[in-house]
């Protein structure tokens, strides 16, 4: 059995504003109806396969269990990063867990955030490699190119060792415009897709050799690991002094067993606004649009409206995309998209939320989105899956008002425990011991008003909760 490693531990930028620090594209709903995340897990589920092993960040872990749920996954595991150290040590902690379970295990490591086309030709590539993977070496996956791409890394095959399978002979950095033409032509050259098969044991005897740092490092943080409900938290101290990098510097470029696969399949990574582009269904303009958005005399143009309330017009643009949520709106010529990093880079120097923090505001029993922020007060949304329970807490400098207009709520005030339907409210007293749940089989939701002098998510004492947040 195969066991994919899925990483989604990365905060991308490239897609902002839909892409953000708290909120990352891996989980966006960019394509379709699943989020890349989804998609990816479901990609690698089928015979062969066994249940994924999740890699992320302490934010992620649970939107990341949330969504496994919602498209009927169970992961094997669920390892915590105290903080992102690129991908080689995300890899060496996947390759340490196989193997404390399955010391021949294999595993697949995969980024989290791209989009296949066909899932079922990708399985049949893997099962491809496989052979490879079992007799030692590691697998790498090309993917065909399509066009002289200078934003991808590349590989260069060479002899064939096993059917399907090829020597690999070079990694390629991402090329200028003239090499990458080079590169197109001569037909040994693909895309560096950044998917690596092998067995667990391999893996760890490449960093051996050829990271050793970090391989003691990482063994070391995922020794003194703790289980907190069903996560598995890295020592947050170890993790630290873990050297910063990528699987292709300290491994693969360097080890003399990686072999590659070629992919004929669309694939992308969608790195950039413009790869969204031409990844959407287009019109005969070459527009593509989003719901609520409309284009007049437009050309290869991407309007999209994240927002219903928001409607979108483009007139008379070409080779532009433009993205409108609530809180931000990002417009720029298509072929300059991917400057957006220094936007992000802008806004966190001036202070603006937006830089990273996602309008809506996820957590384990659900969501919140502030509607108004004002000097002293604040109103927001805030829904409650069923089932699903906020801490016991009380506030040093807020007072709350509820108000219920979905679904029913036990609401805890003091001593006080009774249930509220649509339309009924309780206040909540500043300092008061409170907590809201939902009891019912369909979401809650309400509407808080909030007034204090400070209104800071961290002014929360907790008293008990479900999720173990400290």
């Amino acid at each position: 059995m195969i066991t994919p490693i899925l990483l989604c531990g990365g905060s991308g930028t490239r897609l902002w504003p839909l892409s953000r620090k708290s909120y990352p594209k891996q989980f966006a709903h960019i394509l379709g109806d699943e989020s890349l995340f989804q998609a990816s897990a479901r990609r690698f589920v089928g015979p062969g396969f066994a249940d994924p092993l999740v890699v992320t960040g302490n934010e992620f872990r649970f939107i990341v269990t949330e969504q496994l749920e919602a498209c009927g996954i169970r992961p094997a595991g669920i390892l915590i990063e105290p903080e992102g150290r690129n991908t080689a040590p995300a890899a060496v902690a996947a390759a340490l867990e196989v193997m404390r379970r399955d010391p021949e295990g294999i595993m697949l490591l995969v980024p989290s955030d791209h989009a296949v086309a066909d899932p079922a030709a990708f399985r049949a590539a893997v099962e491809t490699g496989l052979p490879a993977a079992e007799a030692g070496r590691i697998v790498t996956f090309g993917i065909a190119p399509s066009r002289a791409e200078t934003g991808y890394g590349w590989l260069e095959a060479g002899e064939p060792i096993h059917p399907g399978v090829h020597v690999l002979t070079r990694f390629v950095e991402k090329p200028d415009a003239a090499r990458a033409a080079e590169l197109l032509a001569d037909p040994r050259n693909l895309w560096n897709a950044g998917v690596f098969l092998a067995r667990a044991s391999t893996l760890v005897e490449a960093f051996r050799e050829h990271a050793p740092d970090i391989l003691a490092r990482v063994s070391d943080a995922l020794g003194a690991a703790e289980t907190d409900l069903n996560f598995t938290r890295i020592d947050a101290a170890i993790w630290s002094r873990v050297p910063e990098d990528s699987i292709d510097y300290a491994v693969m470029e360097k080890a003399k067993n990686v072999a590659v696969v070629r992919f004929a399949g669309h694939w992308s990574d969608l790195g950039g606004w413009e790869s969204v582009w031409q990844e959407s269904a287009q019109d005969a303009s070459g527009n593509a649009l989003s719901a609520n958005a409309t284009a007049i005399d437009c050309a290869h143009t991407l309007l999209r409206s994240e927002d219903p309330g928001i409607e979108l017009v483009g007139i008379g643009l070409s080779n532009v995309v433009a993205v409108a949520m609530r809180d931000a709106v990002m417009v720029a010529d298509i072929s300059k998209a991917q400057n957006v990093k220094q936007v992000v880079k802008i806004l966190k120097d001036r202070g603006a939320k937006q830089a990273v923090q996602f309008p809506v505001d996820h957590r384990p029993w659900g969501w919140f989105e502030t509607l108004i922020l004002a000097d002293r007060f604040q109103v927001k949304r805030i829904h409650v899956h069923p089932g699903a329970s906020l801490s016991l807490q009380s506030h040093v400098h807020r007072s709350e008002h509820w108000i219920v207009v979905k679904g029913t709520a036990r609401v805890t005030v003091g001593d006080e425990v009774k249930l509220l339907t649509e339309n009924q409210s309780v206040y909540i007293p500043l300092g008061a011991i409170h907590r809201m749940e939902n009891p019912g089989k369909v979401p809650m939701v309400l509407i808080e008003v909030q007034t204090g002098s400070y209104l800071g998510e961290d002014d929360i004492i907790r008293y008990e909760d479900i999720y173990a947040r400290k």
